[in-house]
């Protein structure tokens, strides 16, 4: 790689098939998990350029031309996960790593997409790649870990059994058949923190069923009716407008939708191409101004 070494890479986002929620695991603690994670075609573009020694960073997050809906980046650019991540290869390497990096957003944030942590983890294969850095995968791994509980799930491809605090990534089969997703991001967020406190309130965490989503994961096949998210009814809970949007987008299309991380994200599993395009049309014309986007799975 030369000194001037650019690199190119989509960060997809992903969705939670199945997601189990575990108590906490000491008062004010991290909510164990299990989940069935798999990347979708949505993604991010970054473009980072190795800098010589004793330049400084430039960082630029854009929203993509392209993306489904206009997204307002309106983070301070140094809070930016993918940011965070340079700074923590930085700190693992001993060194400064000058680069350029540029972010084109198509995943909204704040939606259960994973899009931030996606980019996070592309932003620490990039820099080891483009510096040829001395950090296996199992330490990267752990940098990762410290950005987010996402984060590592991002640094394979395909689907994944998920559990612990995000840390234990098992990959799973491919899925099977031919289905695609047509995801509907609202044009509102929900906070993750205050979608735990609405799940502690609750006291869900008393099924934890871990097993459950092993077995579908393990799988790889998609049984509609059964896919769960245990974070749903508190993510309703703290934005009553998502139960309204999915109850317009269900009735319109007569489907079953499922929500996605802690929201605000919610998807409909399709057998093929034809009717993901059917319920995306049928919820264009009938539910609204909120348009699904039509999306296979990223491998």
């Amino acid at each position: 790689m030369t000194p001037r070494g650019i690199l190119a890479r989509q960060a997809p986002a992903k969705v939670n098939l199945a997601l189990a929620v575990g108590p906490p695991e000491s008062p004010g603690g991290m909510h164990p998990i299990a989940s069935w994670m798999a990347p979708i075609g949505w993604c991010d573009t970054l473009t980072m350029q190795r800098l010589d020694d004793g330049e400084s960073n430039r960082i630029e997050v854009i929203c993509a031309p392209d993306a489904p809906r206009p997204i307002e980046i309106d983070w301070p650019i140094y809070d930016d996960l993918a940011v965070r991540a340079v700074r923590a290869m930085e700190e693992a390497a001993g060194r400064r790593l000058p680069i350029a990096l540029r972010i084109e957003k198509r995943i909204p944030a704040g939606a259960g997409l994973g899009g931030g942590s996606s980019d996070a983890a592309q932003a620490l294969l990039m820099l080891r790649e483009l510096y040829e850095l001395d950090i296996n995968d199992k330490r990267l791994a752990a940098i990762a870990q410290t950005l987010g509980s996402d984060v590592p799930f991002f640094l394979g491809s395909g689907p994944a059994l998920v559990t612990g605090l995000g840390d234990r990534i098992e990959r799973t089969p491919p899925i099977s058949g031919g289905a695609r997703l047509v995801v509907f991001a609202p044009d509102f967020g929900c906070a993750t923190g205050a979608v735990y406190r609405a799940f502690d309130a609750t006291g869900g965490a008393g099924w934890f069923e871990q097993e459950r989503v092993a077995s579908m994961a393990r799988s790889g096949v998609i049984d509609d009716s059964a896919l769960f998210n245990d974070l749903a009814g508190p993510a309703e809970s703290v934005a009553p407008s998502l139960a309204e949007t999915r109850a317009r987008i269900e009735a319109a299309a007569s489907v079953r939708t499922h929500v996605t991380g802690s929201g605000s994200a919610f998807f409909v599993v399709c057998p093929d191409a034809a009717e993901a395009g059917r319920v995306q049309e049928s919820a264009r014309r009938f539910a609204g101004p909120i348009a699904g986007v039509v999306v296979g799975w990223a491998q």
